[in-house]
This record gives C-alpha cells, structure tokens and sequence, in this order.
C-alpha cells in the first residue's frame, strides 16, 4: 500500500465517539474524524481527547462475521478508539498468579512451627511439673577417695595434720605464719622472723582447733625459732627427711596460710639447691640479716607461708619455707605475690638449729674467725684490713688464724665451690655445723693457695 493520506470513507468497523462538535461538520463524510486544528500541541490535543472521552466514552461496534451469520453467537470486539483513554498496544503480562507464593509459603510454614513448639514445650514442662517424675541429671558414682601416697593429695592427706597456723600479736603489729610439728611434746618449729617481738601467740591446727603457745627460743641469723603448746592430744609430728638427697627437679609440695588462708597446698619442683640468699637486715645494724644456703622452688609461696614444710614425694620434709623473691621496687610491673622464686632452708640445717634452741634456747654459728671487708666489689671474700674497734680483721689463734689465713686475702672459693662475695661466703660456712672441716682457696699476692680450716663456733642472737 502506497504512503498516503486516507480520503476514503472509513471502513465498517472504525467509528468515532458520537456528541463530536465536529463530527458531522460540512465537508467531511461521515465517519471521517475532522481534521486536527493548526497549532494544538500534542499535550493540548492529548488532553482534549481525554477530556472528550470522558465526556463521551466510546462505544465499540459489534460487527458480525460470516460465521456468526450462521449460528455462532456475536463477540463483541474492541476496537481502535484515537479519542479513547487506553491505547490498543497492551502488555501481555500473562495469566495472574493464583494462591499463595513460594515464600508465603515458607514463613507460614515456619510461623506454624515455632507456634507448635512453643505450645509444646510449655505443655511438656506444665506436664513434667504436674508428673511425680523427679529430673536427674546423669554424674558420676561415689568412687575410692584414697590416694597414692606419692600423689600432691596423698602427701597433703600426710602432712595437713601436723601444719599449723600462727596468729601473732605484738606491741604495735600482728601477723600470721606457719609452722609444723616437731614431736609428741609440742614443739613446732618456724621462722623468726614470724615470731620476732611477740607478746601472744596463738597456734591454730587443721581440725580449727586453737591454743595458745610459748616462746622456747629464735635464732635471726638463721630466721629459725621453735614456739612449744601444752595439753594438746594426739599430735601429729611430720617426717624430717634429709635435704642432702634433695636433687634439682624433684617435685615439692608446700603447705602454709597465704594471706591468713590456712591449709594451703601449692606443688612445684626443687629449681635449684645452695642457692645463697639474704633477708631481713631491716634494724640496720646487720644483727637481723640471715643468712641461707636455700633450697629454690617454683611452688606458690606468698606472705603467711613463711615457716611452712616443704615435703618430698615421700611426704617428709626437706625445707622450711622462708623467703620469696620479688620484682624490684621501681619496677612499674611489680608483683606482690609469688612469682615462682620461692626459698626454703634446709632441713638439716633446721634440725640442728631446732635441737639446740630446744635444748638450750640459743643456737651456734660456725664461725672461721675474720672481719671481712664488706664493701669489696671484686670476685670473692676479701679479709678486712682491721676488726671493729681497731682490732685485728683475723682473731688471733681462731680457726683462721692457725689455718694461715691473713689480713687483705680474698677467699674464691670453699670446698672447691666458687664465692662471689662476703655475704656469699657466710652463707656457705653457716651450711657446715661447728668442727667441721673446710677447705678454703686463697688469693694472696696474684697467687692462689689452699688452706684447711676447722670451724669454730659462736653463740647466734
């Protein structure tokens, strides 16, 4: 078909809105549309059709077809209206949806779930309340409460009944330490410096029971003291074992009363052995300072332990808890309990201690006869120009003396071991008993000698 302007009359099945003002205008066959006025925008023309199908809505012709004619009934069809609101184009958005969707689906399903459940749940706890039913949770049966005896809960079980707990009293201060039985007739030992300057002390055992106690003697140079009860039955003595057989690596338990906790039981093993060790020396004077060869163990040691037994495997004791080491004072990260270096006096040093101040209320020291030089910062033990009061630094016919030891030697070593210092030295002679023999390395004019010493004896403060 050519590309033309219709002239022609409009076919059957096109009609145009009736009550048009223009529609059967002079000059225009009927059923021709007229024509649209000169200068009307697409937007005025867009709107007076709108508002011209509104007024007058369009009808749609039925028009029947040869098969209708023959019986079939008429479909009434729509046809192309240009003063229409629709236009003829239309979106094929297939059939509509009926029922519900994939995800209704789900959260009524879940809704009907969690609904069910919860009637369920309450249902079954109304009727668990309601039953005669008891819950019980399944745990474990009643099982042997023994112990090996090797075991940390088997040497507790030993030791805990011959540990006590000491609450002192002095004239301006009280404190708490620990101690442990000695023998039948009440004796316990602990350290000094537990009981230095007490007015009252009190002893408390592991069954709660508490008495009173009594002051029988306290060594400083060996932070050592013994405390006596009376009229307490069924004393419990611990086992003293021999701090000679005590290896590094052996594991170690403590027992004391950290912080006034009493029956506390700590494990950990011998860290080292003759370890030299100073504490106290808080008069000034020197006359408190004592002097260790120490057993070091990693076993929590804290303020109240002070005095407590150090057991061995075989529950018997081989130190006496008495020190323990902290961060420096200017240390910023400073802590104030233990931090794994605790220290322990041998046992057989605090045996023979215990027996003299037992026996006699004061202990000896050994003792070589020499004023040592203090303040000597080289390697090892110098011997002092001068004594006190300008006498002279080796005591005329001491031990040293007659060992051939002079003014200004430096000790290095004793028995073959290295000293690193005065302090050092003391401790070393102090591990030996009085008349024991000692072999001393001296360093005398850039050559070294060796002397044999037999050690005197002095009475402790």
């Amino acid at each position: 078909m050519a590309d033309r302007q219709q002239t022609d009359p409009a076919p059957q099945w096109w009609s145009r809105p009736e009550g048009t003002a223009q529609g059967r205008s002079a000059g225009h066959p009927e059923g021709v549309p007229s024509p649209r006025p000169e200068g009307a925008s697409d937007g005025a023309a867009q709107t007076a059709a709108q508002d011209g199908a509104q007024a007058a809505p369009a009808e749609a012709t039925e028009v029947a077809s040869p098969a209708q004619a023959h019986g079939q009934a008429a479909v009434r069809a729509v046809r192309y209206d240009p003063w229409g609101n629709q236009p003829l184009q239309t979106v094929d958005r297939g059939m509509q949806g009926r029922g519900f969707r994939l995800w209704q689906v789900a959260a009524l399903a879940a809704g009907t779930a969690l609904l069910a459940g919860g009637i369920g749940g309450y249902l079954g706890v109304l009727a668990e309340r309601q039953s005669s039913t008891r819950l019980e949770l399944p745990q474990a049966g009643v099982a042997d409460k023994g112990r090996a005896p090797e075991s940390v809960a088997g040497i507790a079980a030993t030791a805990l009944p011959g540990v006590v707990t000491l609450h002192v009293r002095g004239a301006s201060s009280s404190g708490t330490g620990t101690g442990f039985v000695l023998d039948q007739q009440g004796h316990i030992l602990t350290n000094n410096h537990v009981v230095a300057d007490a007015k009252e002390i009190a002893v408390t055992f592991s069954t709660g029971e508490s008495v009173t106690a009594e002051l029988v003697g306290r060594d400083s140079g060996y932070d050592l003291a013994v405390v006596k009860v009376s009229g307490v039955r069924g004393l419990q003595p611990l086992s003293l074992g021999n701090s000679e057989n005590v290896k590094v690596g052996d594991p170690v338990v403590a027992i004391g009363a950290p912080f006034d906790l009493s029956n506390t039981v700590t494990a950990g093993i011998i860290s080292a052995t003759g370890r030299p060790v100073t504490a106290g020396g808080d008069k000034g004077d020197g006359s408190d300072i004592s002097y260790v060869d120490a057993l070091q163990t990693d076993a929590p040691i804290n303020p109240g332990n002070s005095g407590g037994p150090l057991l061995d495997a075989k529950a018997h004791v081989v130190g006496i808890n008495s020190a323990i080491r902290g961060a420096d004072k200017d240390d910023p990260a400073r802590q104030g309990g233990s931090i794994g270096l605790g220290f322990a006096i041998p046992i057989n040093q605090g045996k023979r201690v215990a027996e003299e101040l037992i026996r006699t209320g004061r202990a000896t020291h050994p003792v070589i006869g020499v004023t040592l030089d203090m303040q000597y910062t080289g390697d090892g033990a110098r011997v002092g120009d001068k004594g006190e009061d300008g006498k002279p630094a080796v005591t005329a016919d001491g031990p040293a003396a007659r060992a051939g030891v002079k003014a200004g030697d430096v000790i290095t070593k004793v028995d073959g071991q290295r000293v690193r210092g005065g302090d050092e030295l003391i401790i070393k002679i102090r591990a030996h008993r009085p008349g024991d023999p000692l072999t001393l390395t001296v360093l005398r004019e850039g050559r070294e000698r060796t002397l044999e010493v037999v050690l005197g004896s002095a009475n402790g403060s």
